[in-house]
């Protein structure tokens, strides 16, 4: 299996997947390899990931609720339905502003074949 840690040919609610704990943020992985990465992450009110950065391009996809990403120094608040790219080697940062859930996927670059 590539996707792992939830049931495969079953329709299901990814936001359910996660469960907000207070003082938490919570993360599931659904794929780790060297060309992609996606993990379910649900964030207590007030919690944060301070300014990091990533090899490659991150998107976060919010599930549920409000959340607070800083990219290279600019705010951009996301609800519910709303997605963002964080480029690969920009700094950036993710703050709940309420309790929230969200899907990050991440490409990583791949080397080129000769």
């Amino acid at each position: 299996m590539f996707i792992k840690n939830i049931p495969h040919e079953q329709v299901i609610d990814l936001a359910g997947q996660v469960s907000v704990q207070p003082g938490q943020i919570v993360s599931k992985t659904l794929a780790q390899n060297p060309a992609v990465s996606l993990t379910l992450f649900a964030f207590s009110q007030g919690e944060e990931i301070g300014t990091h950065d990533s090899a490659g391009d991150a998107m976060v996809t919010v599930l549920e609720g409000t959340g607070k990403f800083t990219v290279n120094g600019k705010e951009y608040l996301l609800q519910t339905g709303q997605a963002l790219v964080m480029p690969a080697k920009k700094p950036h940062a993710v703050f709940a502003q309420t309790d929230f859930k969200m899907l990050l996927t991440v490409v990583f670059p791949q080397p080129a074949k000769d």
